[in-house]
Parts: C-alpha cells; structure tokens; sequence
C-alpha cells in the first residue's frame, strides 16, 4: 500500500478548504484515509496553514510521499526544512538555530516582495500620470463626457 500526504477538499461550493491527510494512493481524493495531519485554507490573507509536526513527522518516517502541492505546504510553514535537518541527524540546538536562520531568511524574502510590488505599483501610477499629460496637451478637453446632447 503506497501512503500519500495529500490535500482532501471540504468547504463549500465557491469556499475551498482542505485537510491534509494521509490516504492510500488508490482511494479517490474526498475518499477513505488513514490519518488527518493538518489544515490548509487558500481563502485567507495570507493563507492559513496548519500542520500537527508529530503525525507528519510519522507519515514522512513511515515512507508517506507528499503530493506536490503538500510538499509546497509542507516548505511554507518550514516543516520540510526541518524534515531536512531531522534526517541529516542535528540535536535540537543546532536545529534550532538553524530554523531560526531560516525564519530570518523567509522575513526578509517577505519584505523585500513587499518592497517590490510597492515600487511597481509607484511605476504604474507614474506612467499612468506620464500616459494621461500629453492627452491633455494635444487639446482634448480635460472635462468632457460621453453623454449624448438631447
């Protein structure tokens, strides 16, 4: 029986929400599982991710495969990295201050996309300004309407 850490869809119509669980890899994806390890809700901003670290760490040391999309999960919340250092066999110190290294890194990603999409959105508003000056330039009327005369 091939285990796989996989997303099972609960929610509404229109309201995505899923259990990571672990399931055989035959049974259809809404259908029977052995295990719920975590949350994931896409609907959030930013999305809500939840893992229980013992029943993932169990599936993963029982030989389970993460789908793709689990396994992206799975990097977002820095489970996988962890995975990583378990099996590499660090102590909980240098673990630690590993993840804590990791943490560091991940803050600034955020900051730096933040920083990024600010300075596109400037841009825009820029060209948009720069687009709209030479119209009014070339004599059209910076106040007409579209309304038909009666």
């Amino acid at each position: 029986m091939a285990v796989r850490l996989r997303l099972r869809k609960t929610g509404r119509k229109n309201q995505p929400s899923y259990k990571v669980v672990a399931a055989d890899s035959r049974s259809p994806r809404d259908g029977r599982f052995l295990e719920t390890v975590g949350t994931y809700n896409p609907l959030r901003n930013p999305a809500e991710i939840k893992f229980n670290e013992e029943k993932a760490f169990k599936w993963l040391k029982r030989g389970a495969l993460p789908t793709d999309t689990v396994r992206s999960l799975l990097r977002k919340s820095g489970l996988w990295y962890k995975w990583y250092l378990t099996k590499k066999g660090l102590d909980e110190s240098a673990m630690a201050q590993k993840l804590a290294e990791w943490q560091a890194a991940q803050e600034a990603k955020l900051a730096r996309d933040a920083e990024r999409k600010q300075r596109r959105r400037a841009s825009k508003k820029a060209k948009k300004a720069a687009g709209a000056a030479p119209a009014a330039e070339a004599g059209a009327p910076s106040g007409t309407t579209t309304e038909k005369p009666a």
